[in-house]
């Protein structure tokens, strides 16, 4: 098997990992638990394409959003949802969480990279999200004061995220590293993996 044989492997099944993860949001949660931080890191992590890190995590979102919006939240609506209002902030913010994987692992993964990126990315959706509602939504005035409350007011929900994105992201990751200990054709990303509790470095 050539090597892009197993790129094109290695790209599906975390592909599959990160739908899978993405669906993950029909379990009943606490407001704003949510995977999708994780799947951003964990994509930009892992693909070696970048569009791949990009598009994936999002496309992934994307559909989880359909069924979500269409099936569980817009149950006996007509009109198909397509995209949520202020949908573009949101997932403005999943691309810069990307863009920070990208960054973050671009060496080696380990723990506090791991720990950094769970925390870097709920405070860069905190402070996405959140200018997005105080920006096309009439609940705040448009000044810095109301910028201000607008924030204030999203404080009680950045404790799901947060909670999310460190239980989450450590579980992708290291389910991931799990598989890759077990099937060796997943080990070409060419990185530094510092996930063992000894401190044992794994070359891949």
């Amino acid at each position: 098997m050539n090597n892009n044989h197993k790129k094109l492997i290695q790209s599906l099944v975390v592909s599959l990992l990160i739908i899978i993860l993405a669906f993950s949001r029909l379990i009943p949660h606490i407001p704003n638990f949510s995977p999708l931080g994780a799947i951003c890191l964990f994509g930009a992590a892992n693909f070696h394409r970048k569009w791949q890190a990009f598009f994936i995590p999002i496309f992934a979102t994307w559909i989880s959003d359909l069924y979500l919006n269409n099936y569980i939240y817009n149950q006996g609506q007509e009109d198909f949802i397509w995209f949520y209002q202020g949908f573009y902030w949101q997932y403005m913010s999943y691309v810069i969480i990307a863009l920070l994987g990208l960054i973050l692992f671009k060496s080696k993964i380990n723990a506090s990279k791991i720990l950094g990126g769970a925390i870097g990315a709920s405070l860069l959706f905190f402070f996405i999200s959140n200018f997005g509602v105080w920006t096309i939504g009439g609940m705040y005035p448009k000044s810095f004061f109301g910028l201000i409350n607008c924030y204030i007011a999203g404080l009680p929900f950045i404790k799901g995220t947060l909670i999310g994105n460190l239980f989450y992201t450590p579980i992708m990751f290291y389910s991931y590293f799990m598989l890759q200990d077990k099937f060796p054709i997943l080990n070409l990303n060419k990185k530094e993996y510092l996930l063992k509790e000894n401190g044992l470095l794994k070359k891949i």
